[in-house]
């Protein structure tokens, strides 16, 4: 008698063309990804980045973090719902749409715009002399063409005389008291006569990059509890690290929750790490390096990542009873891709 394994063996080749691994269970991830749409990101990190769960993409400015999160965006937006949280204004819109993100479903939060102005009035009007007739006069000179003579004589002589008067000034009498008694005053009465300061123009005062840091925080917490959104990015790459930092961990905490329990990605573009372990994926970008091929056209840079933390990795996809313990240190893996301009063209 053919023992299981054999048997088990014999059934799944017989249904292999209708049902693959038919009695051999199907691995449980523990987390869904979707994918990014870079090859090679998505191959270093099994398939994209975590669905529900909050990564984080560090890095300084030019390093391709935002390039990542709008390719990220590219492909949800075809069929879903996403916002990105922008704390210092800081997204191109032109550049969204030019790696494919559909930005009719996008919504688009700025939280450090300017209040619009409103446009100065136009200060100029016709009198209105130019705009109402003038009243008919009537009269017996006048008939409605004029008034009597007499009226327009008047203030003609003044007119005439002011016409043909000199233009040259005429010669003011001097005043010889005042220059006798100045000539006898000491020189030492007259005080020196200071200066008068420059004035300078009033300095602005520097603007608190905590202010709009707290309207994005809290505009991720409305998000998350309105629901419907497949994607949230909070874009902090322009807030410095000391204030970053300043923020509670029990915020990232409150929003690791609310994603688990929405099943939305939370991307966090920021220069240091700030989630901590509240992050599940923790991407480091080093600065971005142009092509070196074209020296003097700008075609594209090098991107390179480093998966600093993975709390899941590829060999621990499936849950087990008790989870092994893992080094922060053991999933450090370093993946490199090149992005083109868009006027160069596909490789």
């Amino acid at each position: 008698m053919p023992s299981a394994s054999v048997l088990r063996l014999q059934i799944e080749s017989a249904l292999a063309h209708k049902i693959p691994s038919a009695l051999t269970p199907a691995a449980r991830l523990i987390r869904p990804v979707a994918a990014t749409g870079i090859a090679a990101l998505d191959a270093a990190l099994d398939g994209g980045l975590p669905i529900g769960a909050i990564s984080e993409l560090c890095g300084p400015e030019c390093s391709g973090r935002t390039g990542v999160a709008l390719s990220f965006l590219a492909r949800l937006t075809q069929d879903k719902f996403c916002a990105w949280v922008d704390a210092t204004n800081a997204l191109d819109p032109l550049s969204a749409a030019a790696a494919g993100v559909n930005l009719s479903r996008m919504l688009w939060v700025r939280c450090g715009a300017e209040p619009p102005q409103p446009r100065p009035s136009n200060p100029f009007a016709l009198p209105k002399q130019c705009l109402i007739p003038p009243e008919i006069i009537k009269g017996l000179h006048g008939g409605g063409y004029g008034s009597h003579p007499r009226q327009e004589i008047k203030g003609l002589p003044e007119a005439v005389s002011g016409l043909f008067a000199p233009r040259c000034a005429e010669p003011q009498p001097r005043n010889r008291r005042a220059q006798h008694s100045s000539e006898k005053s000491p020189a030492s009465t007259h005080k020196p006569v200071q200066p008068t300061p420059e004035r300078r123009p009033p300095q602005r005062k520097p603007s608190n990059p905590w202010t709009p840091l707290e309207q994005a925080l809290r505009a991720c917490d409305l998000l998350l509890q309105a629901g419907g959104f497949s994607a949230i990015v909070l874009d902090m790459g322009s807030i410095a690290p000391e204030h970053a930092s300043r923020i509670p961990l029990a915020t990232w905490f409150r929003y690791r929750a609310a994603a688990e329990r929405a099943q939305a990605s939370i991307l966090l573009l920021t220069q240091t790490s700030c989630a901590k372990s509240s992050a599940e994926l923790l991407l480091r970008f080093e600065p971005a390096k142009a092509i070196p091929s074209e020296p003097t056209v700008f075609t594209g840079f090098e991107v390179s990542v480093e998966i600093a933390r993975r709390r899941f990795s590829e060999e621990n996809n499936i849950t087990p009873f008790r989870k092994p313990p893992q080094s922060a240190h053991s999933t450090r893996r370093t993946t490199n891709w090149t992005s083109r301009a868009a006027w160069a063209g596909r490789p």
